[in-house]
C-alpha cells in the first residue's frame, strides 16, 4: 500500500558524505579516475599533433594502452585534447 503522507513529512537523508566527495573531486585532490593517467592539453593544431606523437613514442600503445581520449576544435585552430595511458607497462 502506498503511503498517503506528503513527501515533506519524510526525513531527508544525510548528504554529508556526498558533499565531502563532491568537494574533494572539485578541488582536484590528485585522485585518478580509474586506473589511467590522464593529461589535458590546449595547443595549436601542429603542436597538438607533436604532443600526441611524443606520448605515443614515450608510452607505446601496445604496452600502456595509450590513446587520445577526447579532443575538440576550438576557435583559432586550437585543439583541446586529453591523453590517457596506464601508469606502467606491467
Amino acid at each position: 500500500m502506498v503511503s498517503k503522507a506528503p513527501r515533506s513529512q519524510f526525513p531527508k537523508p544525510p548528504l554529508d558524505g556526498l558533499r565531502k566527495r563532491l568537494k574533494e573531486s572539485r578541488e582536484g585532490t590528485n585522485q585518478q579516475r580509474g586506473a589511467f593517467v590522464r593529461e589535458s592539453f590546449r595547443l595549436p593544431r601542429l603542436a597538438a599533433r607533436e604532443k600526441a606523437r611524443e606520448w605515443f613514442e614515450q608510452y607505446p600503445k601496445a604496452a600502456y594502452w595509450t590513446e587520445i581520449e577526447s579532443w575538440y576544435e576550438r576557435p583559432g585552430d586550437i585543439i583541446e585534447f586529453t591523453m590517457r595511458r596506464l601508469p606502467n607497462a606491467d
